[in-house]
């Protein structure tokens, strides 16, 4: 095997592990850093926030023992922060990292987090956090469906590309084209930008059955571990961006009374199935993605030595 830090003039290599809920990449990722003897980053938004554990299965004390993790309990879920924060942060953590490591580990499965380390983001005008508040409450009382038709409004060219059961996506488009008087679609202007380190990209998944069978299990543990307790101790800020997240707002609705406690639990297991669907769409559209089974670790890890060892690969 290469001995990444044996020379430091070798080339700088970000190895991108991503996927769908479920899929096997934080087992991978620890397994690898161990390997290589090197650092973690995460790329998944839900696992920033410090108050939420059980629903966004977060690595466990132990496994965060095992290898050095960034972004990750790093934030609260009452602060201001956005994608363009995280792009300026990590690029300047990846950059201080590779000074004693050659090759880093990026994973999670926030498609536009994963991109933005990888490629660069568009220039999204500042918003004031007034607007995003009160879209909030419109979604809370009025529903998507309400904030999806007035986006189809304001830039029908976004609405026929964006997942509308997304609110997080929806909102942030809405609150563009509120604060600027423009359609949020002419701002994305998809311009790529070249990294100053190779990246290699390996995508863990199952079939269809087997993945959704791990969902289901994952989502009975969260549950056994006190999944409603900790949603209960986060209603009252369910409000916040940060908790507009599949494993909280279904309990939030059951809370409010508009179902019971099965019917919770049958939405869980079912938006959590979907929500992998819908990072399954966004990453397959990337062709440089490598997929594997997150049973076939002996076969990425000389997948990934191959490469590095044969010289430089496309940078995203």
């Amino acid at each position: 095997m290469i001995n990444f830090d044996d020379t430091m003039s070798a080339k700088k290599t970000l190895l991108v592990i991503t996927g769908p809920t479920a899929a096997g990449k934080t087992a991978l990722s620890i397994s690898l850093a161990k390997r290589f003897e090197t650092e973690v980053i995460s790329a998944d938004s839900r696992q920033f926030f410090r108050e939420m554990n059980i629903g966004t299965a977060k690595p466990t004390i132990n496994e965060l023992k095992q290898v050095k993790h960034h972004f990750i309990n790093h934030l609260s879920i009452h602060d201001a922060y956005n994608i363009a924060v995280y792009e300026k942060e990590a690029l300047a953590l990846i950059d201080a990292l590779f000074l004693k490591k050659s090759l880093l580990i990026l994973t999670g499965g926030s498609g536009l987090y994963i991109k933005a380390v990888c490629e660069g983001i568009d220039d999204i005008p500042p918003v004031d956090l007034r607007v995003r508040q009160d879209l909030n409450k419109l979604l809370k009382e009025k529903g998507i469906g309400h904030l999806s038709a007035n986006l189809k409004k304001y830039d029908p060219d976004y609405y026929r590309k964006v997942d509308l059961n997304n609110p997080q996506r929806v909102i942030r488009a809405l609150e563009v084209c509120l604060a600027t008087g423009e359609a949020y679609s002419t701002f994305l202007q998809g311009k790529r930008q070249k990294r100053p380190f190779e990246i290699i990209k390996i995508g863990l998944n199952l079939n269809r059955e087997l993945l959704y069978e791990r969902i289901n299990l994952r989502m009975d543990q969260m549950l056994s571990a006190g999944l409603f307790d900790e949603a209960r101790e986060l209603y009252p800020f369910r409000a916040l961006n940060a908790l507009q997240t599949v494993g909280y707002k279904e309990i939030f609705d059951y809370l409010d009374g508009l179902y019971d406690r099965e019917e919770a639990i049958r939405l869980l297991k079912r938006n959590s199935r979907r929500y992998a669907k819908r990072q399954l769409t966004w990453f397959n559209r990337d062709p440089s993605i490598t997929w594997f089974s997150p049973f076939e670790e002996d076969k990425i890890l000389a997948y990934v030595e191959k490469i590095v060892e044969s010289g430089p690969v496309t940078g995203g």
